[in-house]
């Protein structure tokens, strides 16, 4: 049990430590984040609950939409939810890269007691795999999500356009994960898939992290 417990929690809390220590400004309090870790993880519950009934039902019987609606959006939406309504309500942002912290945070929160769950199922001889698939596109999904949730704090005018990316693209991404995952030959899809998507959210931390603005010039907003 120990085993799949450290197995499941050891590469959601790598790839947090990752994205949190390239915070090289001021970074965020541990405890927030923590906090936001722990909000994401309790999220689980209540969506799987909510999955399980939509399966059992066959409410979306078609593999199309129970990757784009069970998956991708019962999932981001839920995490975007909280996160906008505990971390941005709050206006704990002081520059564009804390909000991939928290975007981070939250969806690794999730990922990792659905880690440990699955692991416990089914064995901890998955947990390289996981680690590789599963966990590693939360954490993308999170950076994605963050970066337009963090960029919409210092956008001016163009807050309702940041907002509506900063859901609508991680559930477009993480729909079209669980479609991938539904091919006879998914293998050979999902490589190039991943390797976009760190692209892209590798582009994205670099582009926050390049927008030195503080919280108080929020008027301003910057590029990318």
């Amino acid at each position: 049990m120990i085993s799949v417990v450290s197995a499941g929690i050891a590469p959601g809390l790598a790839l947090l430590s990752y994205f949190y220590l390239k915070d090289e400004y001021e970074k965020e309090p541990v405890l927030q984040v923590l906090k936001t870790f722990i909000l994401g993880a309790a999220l689980v519950f209540p969506i799987m609950f909510i999955q399980y009934v939509l399966d059992y039902e066959q409410v979306f019987p078609a593999r199309v939409l129970r990757a784009f609606i069970v998956a991708g959006f019962l999932e981001e939406f839920f995490k975007w939810f909280f996160l906008y309504y505990t971390v941005f309500k709050f206006r704990l942002l002081d520059e564009p890269y804390d909000g991939i912290v928290y975007g981070v945070s939250i969806s690794l929160g999730f990922a990792t007691v659905e880690n440990i769950l699955f692991l416990m199922a089914n064995g901890i001889q998955y947990a390289l795999g996981r680690a590789v698939l599963p966990v590693s596109s939360h954490a993308l999904f999170g950076v994605i999500m963050g970066y337009y949730l963090g960029k919409s704090e210092f956008a001016g005018k163009g807050k309702p356009v940041y907002l509506a990316l900063s859901v609508v693209l991680p559930i477009l991404f993480h729909g079209l994960y669980d479609l991938i995952l539904t091919f006879f030959h998914w293998y050979v899809w999902m490589l190039p898939f991943m390797l976009c998507l760190w692209f892209l959210a590798m582009w994205k931390v670099k582009r926050a992290k390049a927008a030195k603005f503080s919280y108080e010039s929020s008027k301003k907003s910057f590029t990318g």
